[in-house]
């Protein structure tokens, strides 16, 4: 009873600078074998979670094989999604040559269905490097910290707006300044979108997610 305690207290908490919580599956993998300066500490106990990280943050990772072996990873993005956590909430995603193609649904399905945010990475080097970064960011700039997050973040964001045709970084600035979050502007209406981008991009934004996203044509 005690050890489960001491666990939940481990879990829920902001963990120091320098630390990680990684699930014990991890232990051998070469993720953990490229973080450099970093305290790992190892728990079965993670939930849906792989790595708990500094400033109240949460890593989900997709690998290339769990893409490529079918859609059970899904259901694992919902139960992650739907776990009530004060957390932020991450999810880092293998795109290498393998997965490409299957990348853009994905990629669809975080961000626009779970209203998740998706960072790409080439493999478990680049996927290293990023969380040194989130770790040792902590004390100093980090781009994760709760305050300044919106920071790295944001420039995810405004990269997948400007995937839309006829969308500029001016219009893209524009969306993020007038709507909260992409699931916002999915959602958004032809007024609505015409009100801030003009009629002949609000169509083109509408069309975009409600013709590509919606019925996958």
């Amino acid at each position: 009873m005690e050890e489960k305690m001491a666990t939940a207290v481990l879990v829920n908490s902001d963990l120091p600078y320098g630390h990680i919580l990684c699930h014990e599956k991890w232990r051998t993998s070469s993720l953990l074998q490229g973080l450099k300066g970093v305290k790992i500490l190892f728990e079965k106990e993670l939930g849906v979670a792989d790595f708990h990280l500094p400033s109240k943050t949460r890593l989900l990772y997709v690998s290339e094989c769990d893409i490529i072996a079918g859609n059970s990873y899904k259901r694992k993005l919902v139960r992650y999604r739907n776990a009530s956590s004060s957390f932020q909430e991450l999810v880092l995603v293998e795109r290498t040559r393998l997965s490409e193609q299957y990348f853009s649904a994905l990629q669809r399905f975080v961000v626009f269905d779970l209203g998740l945010s998706l960072l790409p990475v080439s493999g478990p080097t680049e996927a290293s490097q990023l969380i040194t970064q989130i770790v040792h960011g902590e004390g100093r700039e980090n781009p994760f910290r709760r305050k300044t997050s919106g920071r790295l973040l944001d420039s995810v964001t405004l990269t997948l707006i400007q995937q839309i045709p006829g969308v500029g970084r001016i219009k893209a600035l524009t969306l993020m300044h007038n709507f909260p979050s992409l699931k916002e502007i999915s959602n958004a209406s032809p007024a609505e979108l015409e009100a801030v981008v003009g009629e002949g991009s609000a169509q083109q934004i509408h069309s975009f997610f409600h013709v590509n996203f919606i019925t996958g044509t």
